[in-house]
């Protein structure tokens, strides 16, 4: 097979939205920089929502993780929802998200009162080798043959992370 068509994980992020700032957010931060050992940063709102949030109000935090400690968190999420997705989980870019309903259910973690339980979004980019041109200064495009597809992803989902698809 072409090296360049290799696919791999560039990225996974992690996100807990507690919809308001205050005592519950703090305990979401506390909480992702204890699974993940790195600093969450804040997730603000872009504009007026629905639910009447005003622009720039904090709602939630996320942390990103790359390289080793971006797959053994994967691998452990993954385990939390027995390794099974749908296939309405990938999107175009070949992208893939799914959610874990409580964070005591990932491996190694107990429930401590002082925190809660919280769900959290985990997000999955994916990449192949040539992607970084998008990130250049002066960025080019990727060629339409090159590009991820969410069949693309699937298939690497199954073969790579032992995902089975529903």
């Amino acid at each position: 097979m072409n090296k360049m068509r290799e696919i791999k994980v560039e990225k996974v992020t992690i996100n807990i939205g507690t919809g308001e700032p205050g005592a519950k957010l703090d305990k979401a931060i506390k909480l992702l920089s204890q699974i993940t050992g790195k600093k969450p940063v804040s997730t603000f709102t872009k504009g007026r929502t629905t639910f009447g949030s005003p622009k720039g109000k904090i709602i939630g935090c996320k942390v990103t993780l790359r390289n080793e400690d971006a797959m053994k968190f994967l691998k452990d999420a993954l385990s939390v929802i027995e390794t099974k997705l749908s296939k309405k989980c990938f999107d175009k870019q070949g992208n893939f998200s799914f959610g874990v309903k409580e964070h005591i259910d990932l491996p190694g973690l107990k429930y401590n009162p002082d925190i809660g339980i919280y769900g959290m979004d985990v997000c999955v980019t994916l990449e192949r080798r040539g992607f970084r041109v998008k990130r250049k200064k002066n960025p080019a495009k990727i060629g339409a043959n090159h590009l991820i597809t969410a069949q693309d992803a699937s298939g690497f989902a199954v073969k790579e992370l032992g995902v089975r698809l529903e």
